[in-house]
């Protein structure tokens, strides 16, 4: 069995430049000007329906006030927190408002700091990731390094996960922070958002509990667990390279998939890496011409992420 999963050369056909795209996949500046188009609207509207969408499955369960629904609403915290964390990093790309100083505001204190992730790092590590995939400064590349895997390795990852040991390596370095006169900062301003929002469940609720079960444990186990599937289906297995199609998995999408994994168009990630200047609901757009185009074929996409998870832990 080969030891990495990079699509063989003939599912990676030499079919650019285009009329629409440059030899790198970008497209060319009139389709570019389009396509880098940030909908200010509407993603205000996205901001605002997931605090919605937080408020009801928190006070909805609350007023059920039964076993099975706190088990419900935990589960749901999931998806939730896939999309905090995807529209946190459409802000890290300075993608999520046009102008950039709300961009920045909202993507930090009412995205980044409820999710826990300092974002001025996450935005450094980020670029770095894009400028090189797999390369010298890649943040990431231990966490979707070592694929493939056999299927033991990888439940043990993720059971790791799902318990929070993952979690807990995430957690304490914000304390360890408040020691560090250059992280201080940071760290104070995201644990005072969290002892907010708690603050706000206790009064709001009546059950000072709810904010640790069902916004940071959450956080701390299965949200570990969509993380990793998802990030190990966008680069596990594959290798550095200039060519897109061996840095990056491409995967069909589904509405669950889209509900539970990778909400925001970010399922798309081939797309995004081929030009990470695109906004989120543009993606489909841009995959469209990737396709159109012959640079994306059916023989480098799965056609499922369990199809993917299955390859990746086939070793």
């Amino acid at each position: 069995m080969a030891a990495t999963m990079v699509p063989a050369t003939s599912a990676r056909p030499d079919v650019l430049p285009t009329d629409r795209l440059l030899d790198n996949g970008m497209a060319r500046p009139d389709l570019r000007h389009s396509l880098r188009r940030i909908d200010d609207r509407r993603n205000a509207l996205s901001v605002a329906a997931l605090w919605l969408w937080v408020a009801v499955v928190i006070g909805g369960v609350v007023r059920l006030d039964d076993p099975f629904g706190y088990l419900a609403a935990f589960l749901l915290m999931g998806p939730l927190y896939a999309r905090f964390g995807i529209l946190m990093h459409e802000s890290a790309h300075k993608l999520l408002f046009s102008d950039k100083r709300v961009n920045d505001w909202v993507g930090t204190w009412l995205i980044a700091y409820p999710a826990w992730t300092p974002i001025s790092i996450y935005r450094r590590g980020h670029f770095a990731h894009h400028k090189k995939e797999f390369g010298p400064r890649e943040p990431d590349l231990a966490f979707y390094g070592g694929y493939r895997c056999d299927r033991r390795t990888l439940r043990r990852r993720l059971l790791r996960d799902a318990v929070g040991i993952s979690g807990w390596k995430n957690f304490t370095p914000l304390f360890t922070a408040l020691g560090k006169p250059a992280a201080r900062r940071v760290a104070t301003s995201i644990l005072s958002v969290q002892v907010a929002l708690w603050a706000l469940m206790w009064t709001t609720t009546g059950r000072w509990w709810i904010y640790p079960l069902l916004w940071w444990l959450p956080w701390m186990t299965q949200w570990r667990v969509l993380n990793r599937l998802r990030a190990i289906a966008e680069h596990g297995g594959l290798e550095a390279g200039d060519d897109r199609r061996v840095t990056t998995h491409n995967v069909r999408q589904s509405l669950p998939a889209r509900f539970w994994l990778v909400p925001y168009n970010t399922g798309w990630h081939l797309a995004h890496h081929v030009d990470m200047g695109i906004p989120f609901r543009n993606l489909p757009a841009f995959h469209a011409e990737l396709v159109r185009a012959g640079y994306v074929t059916d023989s480098l996409t799965y056609p499922s992420y369990r199809a993917l998870w299955k390859e990746l832990a086939s070793a």
